[in-house]
């Protein structure tokens, strides 16, 4: 769904049920790798539209989009493997859902850029350490592995992860926002 200015609107959570049939043509997908991609990856899972909804912003960009991006996260524009979105320039508020099967360079341009917010698991990392230590980052745990209370959109339907997951922010909008989703460290 778009509005006047082309931009992609988030729906309720009732009406989203048909984005969840959002799947990508797998075979002519590429990763943020330098491989094209033939089957979906441990990389491809997408965020749900009521993270959206509930932080209630519309970004400038998606640093790490899949191909077409995604219809329900509100961003101006996207960045995807094509793309190198670590090569381009980061403007305004970021939004980042990186692959997690190599989050460092993310991670360390995400602290760089310092507007934006971020959703990453829970790991024993320097670049996890490095968020964690940063004066200017606040967090809010958005899944447990022991609840599996985020469904990511994988294949066109809701998965649950097996993994901790955080959602950091920098910059005063983002940081804001983020109290929306729960009580922010």
């Amino acid at each position: 769904m778009t509005n006047e200015d082309n931009r992609v609107e988030c729906p309720s959570r009732r009406g989203r049920q048909h984005l969840l049939t959002y799947a990508l043509d797998m075979t002519r997908q590429t990763t943020l790798f330098s491989t094209p991609q033939t089957e979906i990856s441990s990389d491809d899972y997408y965020t749900p539209a009521w993270i959206f909804e509930t932080l209630g912003l519309t970004f400038d960009i998606d640093v790490a989009a899949p191909p077409g991006g995604i219809p329900w996260i509100p961003a101006r524009r996207y960045y995807t493997m094509k793309d190198d979105g670590l090569a381009q320039p980061w403007e305004g508020l970021v939004w980042m859902n990186p692959p997690y099967s190599s989050p460092t360079e993310w991670v360390r341009r995400f602290i760089e850029h310092g507007n934006g917010i971020a959703l990453l698991p829970t790991t024993k990392s320097k670049w996890f350490v490095s968020l964690w230590n940063h004066p200017q980052t606040k967090s809010v745990q958005v899944a447990s592995s022991a609840s599996g209370d985020l469904e990511f959109v994988r294949k066109g339907k809701e998965k649950h992860i097996m993994f901790p997951l955080l959602m950091w922010a920098m910059g005063d909008e983002p940081i804001k926002a983020l109290h929306k989703l729960g009580r922010v460290r």
